[in-house]
């Protein structure tokens, strides 16, 4: 079997302008920070970025690479939006699809079964048909069915990936990845979706050394499902990765208080965005040291 080990500078290599990318992890959880970190640097422009969105999504906004968002919410978890895309929307500067969070599951879904949308009735009765008008309906083609009472349904389109990147505990050098944590998910459909697909972990062992780390359930991502493997420690920082770490409240709070200032945030920039991954965590060690934190 192929050894699928690659760094962050070749996988982020191998993107180009205008394609359309996954991001999986939820919110401020799990989230493949260093792999965004790379991109947000990258120089890279009118990507459309597909997220259960947190920090991901504000700093690729910020970074002038997205044309498009597509989520079903932007949260840092323990403070309510993102401050980063919250300021991108608000003026403008990116389009927009908002969808219910059913309505994004079914989308990853359709894309990794190939089919061109799924129906649903979630968003009937709310404003997501409004605001997003290129959503179509369609009624059962099966009528009188037990579960057919002749309304219409969304027809979700399948949101289909050039690449998608999540990040995971552990992972072994043919691409199988493990979740140690207590949740997965939707990691596995954001790389059914894809067509390039990118598992980072906090650490990558030889094939079999899985099972040492945890149960066989805890192995969720298949390789059958991945294209490339990158061992990154803390590379979900400042999100959690539970069980290895938390998630940073204290650079979570000075990423948000920053953004609210432009002085402050090209200091953040320049300090933490800047640079490359390395340099990165060693300034957050820093920063840690110099607050006193654990």
């Amino acid at each position: 079997m192929a050894d699928k080990r690659a760094t962050i500078e070749e996988v982020v290599s191998e993107l180009h302008d205008g394609m359309t990318i996954g991001v999986g992890g939820w919110g401020s959880r799990r989230k493949p920070m260093a792999i965004v970190r790379a991109i947000a640097r990258s120089g890279l422009h009118d990507l459309t970025v597909v997220s259960y969105g947190g920090p991901d999504v504000g700093i690729l906004c910020s970074a002038g690479v997205v044309r498009k968002a597509v989520y079903g919410f932007v949260t840092l978890d323990s403070i309510a939006l993102d401050p980063l895309f919250r300021s991108a929307r608000q003026n403008g500067e990116i389009e927009a699809m908002e969808i219910d969070e059913g309505m994004f599951y079914l989308g990853l879904l359709a894309a990794a079964q190939r089919i061109p949308f799924l129906p649903t009735r979630a968003g009937l009765g709310s404003d997501v048909l409004r605001i997003n008008p290129e959503l179509r309906t369609v009624t059962s083609p099966y009528p009188g069915g037990v579960f057919d009472d002749g309304s219409a349904l969304v027809a979700m389109p399948a949101l289909a990936l050039d690449a998608a990147f999540v990040h995971v505990n552990r992972a072994d050098t043919h691409g199988n990845g493990q979740v140690l944590g207590p949740d997965p998910f939707f990691d596995e459909l954001f790389l059914g979706a894809a067509r390039v697909r990118v598992v980072t972990a906090e650490k990558v062992v030889e094939p079999g050394a899985l099972l040492g780390e945890g149960p066989v359930q805890t192995v969720t991502i298949s390789r059958l499902l991945s294209d490339a493997v990158v061992q990154t420690p803390n590379g979900a920082h400042f999100t959690s990765c539970a069980p290895d770490y938390g998630r940073d409240e204290d650079f979570q709070r000075l990423y948000a208080k920053s953004a609210g200032d432009p002085d402050a945030w090209a200091a953040f920039e320049r300090r933490y965005l800047q640079v490359d991954e390395q340099d990165y965590q060693r300034a957050v060690d820093e920063e840690r040291s110099k607050s006193g934190a654990a």
